[in-house]
């Protein structure tokens, strides 16, 4: 991305996430995203549709046009031919065709944005019964809004949260229509630059901060919808998703979808190409429990134009799997670590337990069997989870480990840095696994025989501070995993590195009890030789220190005397 791009997406996170904010004065934290999501929503699918109409318009006016071409001339004049184009906008047809979903005019934003101004009891249109529809609040405005999208796009039927239950102030809900109406979300400038974003990657942008700012705001609340992106994107990139299905049974708000998606596109620009064309070979399947969260996550999709299947509700992913047919070719997920209260004796006999029954108070390795129940033939997958997964004994986590190894479905072990999440300072691993090491293809490039071998990478050292709580990686970080990663699979140029990485045989791993932990087997990082001799380095060393002690009497000393200067004794 330019960095103008960058510069204005920037300044519209901080001006839109500062009118936005605005609202925690009278909302929870876990309820006024809601209401910023869902006017985001309505946003985007009225640019979406204004710029179908744009398209559509040109198309009537052009004579070469052979199969949208309105000719003037079927019309009795100019005010005639203007009618017949107006009219001919509204063809409902001509939006779904191009996969953009059909806004009824009370939805679109200009309505909204002229109507929520008017004082209540005001006329705003006509039903279809003739009857005057009358204004009540700009929370029902809102909610109007989303009733008419949902009943005009069966996809978006039950997802979007309406907004009136929160009771805010028309004055506070008009200022965030008004923001949102100053900003350029199609044919945006910046600098005196005409960007090339185009509005569904504006908005997927800002939903996607939103949803970020969301969980830190929330705190622990806000870890169950949102994994950290530089993770997701760790994932993805590792697992490489270029086509097949894909499943997330603890999808949260969608994050590995996202990214998917993203890396469909950025990598198919890189081979040349059509990343519209590649989209078409990859196919979405999610499921979450939690009803809010589950609306956020197919907010989420549509916002992106991604075709997406959640189930026919939120639903327990192991109580009523919604996809009980499902062998995807890449699955990933974030689930609750360590979540205890998940059994039912329904599941005793479950045949998802092909590795072992899964302890009651833990439910790590029935998220780890689900995953590979629904795995394909040459399916691969991506699994985070707290790090006591590597090396528990109780309860028959280790004999399930031992299972996944024997078998050998497990590919790569990386331990990840602390502080990672915004709702668990539990230490977390991603367990990638695989139904075949013998071979698999990534686009052209085959990959080498892997069988009874295991990759570990510790990851801990890497990262960076993001404030005084939250750990990140940086792009270079998450490069430098990946391509130790990808060097493995395909056999070139790949070197164990002490402290870093390491290719264990299955004989290795035996010997250390099937414990997986990544530091027992990558050793200690090399330290770099010193050559300076001991005796010089400690008389350097005591010299410092001793002059490090003096500073700090005259600082005490200085101090004193201000403090007396004051009147302080």
């Amino acid at each position: 991305m330019k960095q103008t791009e960058q510069e204005f997406l920037k300044s519209l996170d901080d001006k839109l996430w500062k009118a936005a904010d605005k609202l925690r004065a009278n909302l929870d934290a876990a309820n006024y995203k809601h209401v910023v999501l869902g006017l985001i929503f309505l946003k985007y699918v009225s640019d979406a549709f204004e710029e179908r109409q744009e398209e559509l318009l040109e198309q009537f006016k052009d004579e070469n046009d052979d199969v949208y071409y309105l000719p003037p001339e079927d019309c009795d004049d100019e005010e005639d031919y203007q009618q017949a184009l107006l009219e001919e906008l509204e063809v409902l047809d001509y939006y779904r065709e191009a996969n953009v979903f059909w806004v009824p005019k009370p939805a679109r934003w200009n309505t909204l944005k002229e109507k929520a101004v008017l004082p209540v009891g005001s006329v705003l249109w006509q039903d279809d019964a003739g009857n005057d529809v009358k204004m009540r609040s700009v929370s029902w405005l809102i909610d109007n809004a989303l009733e008419e999208i949902e009943q005009n796009n069966p996809k978006l039927k039950g997802i979007l949260n309406r907004i009136s239950q929160y009771q805010l102030e028309n004055e506070k809900l008009l200022g965030l229509i008004n923001t949102f109406s100053d900003t350029s979300f199609t044919k945006p400038v910046f600098g005196g630059e005409k960007l090339s974003l185009q509005s569904k990657d504006i908005l997927g942008h800002v939903y996607e901060y939103f949803l970020g700012q969301f969980a830190l705001a929330e705190g622990k609340q806000g870890g169950q919808y949102y994994t950290p992106k530089s993770i997701v994107t760790l994932i993805v990139e590792m697992l490489e998703p270029y086509s097949g299905r894909v499943y997330d049974p603890a999808m949260g708000s969608g994050g590995f979808f996202v990214s998917s998606d993203k890396f469909i596109e950025e990598h198919a620009k890189e081979q040349h190409y059509d990343p519209s064309e590649q989209k078409k070979h990859i196919s979405v399947y999610g499921q979450e429990s939690n009803p809010t969260t589950w609306r956020l996550a197919a907010m989420n999709m549509a916002i992106r134009g991604i075709d997406f299947n959640f189930g026919k509700k939120n639903a327990d992913t192991f109580l009523n799997d919604q996809h009980p047919d499902l062998r995807a070719d890449f699955v990933m997920a974030n689930p609750p670590f360590n979540m205890k209260d998940w059994w039912s004796e329904s599941l005793a006999e479950d045949s998802r337990w092909k590795y072992g029954t899964p302890p009651k108070s833990n439910a790590n390795f029935a998220w780890m069997q689900h995953m590979i129940h629904h795995l394909a033939p040459t399916g691969s997958m991506a699994l985070l989870l707290a790090n006591g997964s590597m090396s528990s004994n109780t309860n028959n986590e280790g004999e399930i480990r031992k299972r996944l190894v024997e078998e050998d479905l497990v590919e790569c072990m990386v331990a990840l840095p602390g502080q990672l999440f915004t709702n668990t300072q539990i230490p977390a691993c991603i367990w990638l696994l695989t139904k075949d090491k013998a071979n698999g293809l990534v686009r052209n490039e085959k990959k080498r025989d892997r069988r009874k071998e295991l990759l570990f990478i510790d990851a801990r050292n890497l990262g960076f501070m993001r404030d005084r709580v939250l750990r990140d990686l940086a792009i270079e970080d998450i490069a430098k995993i990946v391509n130790t990663f990808r060097r493995w699979q395909r056999g070139d140029g790949y070197e164990d590195v002490k402290g870093f990485c390491k290719a264990a045989s299955l004989d290795e791993i035996k010997k250390h009890d099937f414990m997986l932990t990544p530091g027992r087997y990558v050793g200690a990082q090399e330290q770099k030789e010193d050559d300076e001799p001991f005796a010089e380095k400690m008389a350097r060393l005591t010299g410092q220190l001793r002059d490090q002690f003096a500073s700090s009497d005259e600082l005490k000393a200085e101090i004193m005397r201000n403090l007396k200067g004051l009147g302080y004794e």
